[in-house]
């Protein structure tokens, strides 16, 4: 015994590091029943799988050029960072985009810009711009809603997000002005922070279901009158990840508190069916927003990714039928991500966000519509001049849902699914989430909504409007690919946005049903940190 043990006491270091190869080199060929490349390369393909696991990265931080990555390229995350950290979020020398590519849109400037009036409300405050449409006005809704902020938080639910996270965004929100979307996993703790909140009703029912997984009005009336926080709620039919696909929450990401709030088991993956069992129809669709909306008291609406046009054509005439219907309609472009999807779905499935906006909003604007109904865009528009596109075609508001995920910490690691993202935005792990700083993402998120608005309402002055609202097809160019000629969206798309009923952004301030819980006074502060 004495004598193997000085035996293994005089092994040098690099001695053991040649036994350790040789054990991994014996499993490899004769135990490793799975991976060929391990045992045809024993050792050395280990080497395979460690590259192939860190590639995202090798490609996102050395690899790909500033303008080449998907989703979201280098320069697109760096201005969301910038903004959020209140840091420069210029560049020089020039744009380094490739401008006479296929779809580069041109922002018509005036010649001369618009004028800020003594005493205009921008004067004070500059990331001040709210929606210029009341939502459930023509419908006469109890409690119509103005949101505050015309850049808001989209669809992503506790679960998918962590609490954390959640909770920087609400808090983030209600410093901006902006409003949340709680996505279909019910309303947590985390959005009752103090921002406004736009409710989502998934097939899943998640918090508004009875014990057999059914949808319950009454839940839903006692949550709304408990909660004035609550402003309106929108009835998800799709999401552009994966329409017609239910969604998925694994079972790892279900904690208890998560089973309390959606009302499912633990250790069971969460999948939401594809379609809705409290209607059947279309008829019955708009029967059913209805009676939310008259139970409630709130403006209704609808999310959908578009494919098939009858349908929308259909919803139309019934509206115009029965002069009812949802108060707004979110438009989700089908290069949204949010949600975790099967590759064919999510890159296959549904339109991208302006062939769908403006094949469904020439619908409604065929039967005369448009005025009755908030637009609300959703899919990659988190940056001014996309912005300033999706208002010219006719979007009142938009919906941002990862460039916000940016603005509190994530790196679009891809791992929203694996319960692993390594920033703790898209986790449930506890260990993950502990570096998330509530207060300074909240603050983050404040900076990156106001800036965000701030530049956009630049591009406006400079377009010669005073506010979003006004812009409209002619103010916008478009790259069309038959010899990259540009043409404005007017003639790209074949039609002329409707006007918005706008008189000032003054009067947009003294509607008693402006939501945000607006301090001037706060977000005066904040405009002054900007600058």
């Amino acid at each position: 015994m004495q004598e193997a043990f000085d035996i293994i006491k005089d092994i040098p270091w690099w001695g053991w590091i040649l036994i350790f190869l040789a054990i991994v080199a014996i499993a490899d060929i004769f135990f490793n029943k799975k991976h060929t490349i391990k045992h045809n390369f024993p050792v050395v393909g280990h080497l395979r799988y460690w590259l192939e696991s860190i590639g995202p990265e090798l490609r996102q931080y050395i690899v790909a050029n500033n303008r080449e990555e998907l989703p979201f390229n280098r320069r697109e995350r760096g201005w969301i960072y910038a903004s959020a950290k209140n840091m420069d979020n210029y560049e020089g020398f020039g744009t380094d985009q490739d401008i006479f590519s296929t779809n580069y849109i041109f922002i018509n400037n005036a010649l001369l810009p618009y004028k800020l009036p003594e005493g205009h409300p921008n004067l004070k405050n500059s990331g001040f711009v709210p929606s210029a449409k009341l939502m459930g006005e023509y419908n006469k809704r109890r409690r119509p809603y103005r949101p505050a902020s015309v850049i808001n938080v989209s669809a992503m639910s506790f679960g998918s997000l962590s609490a954390k996270a959640i909770e920087s965004l609400n808090k983030g929100c209600k410093l901006s002005g902006a409003y949340h979307n709680t996505g279909e996993g019910g309303f947590s703790p985390y959005h009752q922070k103090g921002a406004d909140v736009v409710f989502q009703i998934g097939t899943g029912y998640f918090g508004v279901r009875d014990e057999n997984g059914n949808f319950s009005m009454d839940k839903l009336v006692e949550m709304v009158d408990s909660n004035p926080q609550i402003r309106a709620i929108e009835l998800k039919l799709s999401q552009g990840a994966k329409p017609g696909k239910g969604g998925v929450l694994p079972a790892a990401k279900i904690s208890k508190e998560i089973s309390k709030i959606r009302g499912v088991p633990m250790g069971k993956d969460v999948i939401s069916p594809p379609y809705h069992s409290a209607f059947s129809d279309m008829d019955d669709m708009v029967d059913f927003i209805e009676k939310i909306a008259d139970a409630t008291g709130l403006p209704t609406g609808i999310k959908s990714a578009v494919g098939q046009l009858n349908d929308w054509e259909n919803l139309a005439r019934i509206m115009e039928k029965k002069d009812c219907g949802p108060d707004f309609i979110t438009i989700d472009g089908g290069e949204g991500g949010t949600g975790a999807a099967p590759p064919s779905f999510a890159d296959h499935v549904s339109l991208p966000w302006i062939y769908g906006f403006t094949d469904v909003y020439k619908v409604f604007q065929k039967h005369k519509l448009t005025h009755r109904l908030v637009f609300i865009a959703s899919g990659k528009l988190g940056f001014p001049a996309k912005a300033t596109m999706a208002f010219a075609l006719g979007a009142d508001l938009i919906n941002v849902a990862r460039e916000a995920m940016m603005s509190v910490g994530c790196i679009q690691a891809q791992s929203c699914h694996t319960n692993t993202c390594p920033s703790g935005v898209a986790t449930q792990n506890k260990w993950l989430q502990a570096g998330i700083n509530v207060k300074d993402k909240a603050i983050r998120t404040n900076f990156y909504f106001t800036k965000f608005r701030k530049e956009l309402l630049q591009i406006c002055h400079a377009s010669g409007h005073e506010h979003p609202c006004q812009f409209n097809t002619d103010d916008v160019d478009i790259n069309l690919s038959d010899k990259n000629l540009a043409k404005t969206l007017a003639t790209a798309f074949s039609y002329h946005k409707d006007k918005v009923n706008f008189a000032s952004v003054q009067e947009l301030l003294d509607c008693p049903h402006l939501g945000g819980n607006l301090n001037l006074k706060k977000m005066r502060k904040t405009e002054d940190a900007i600058d």
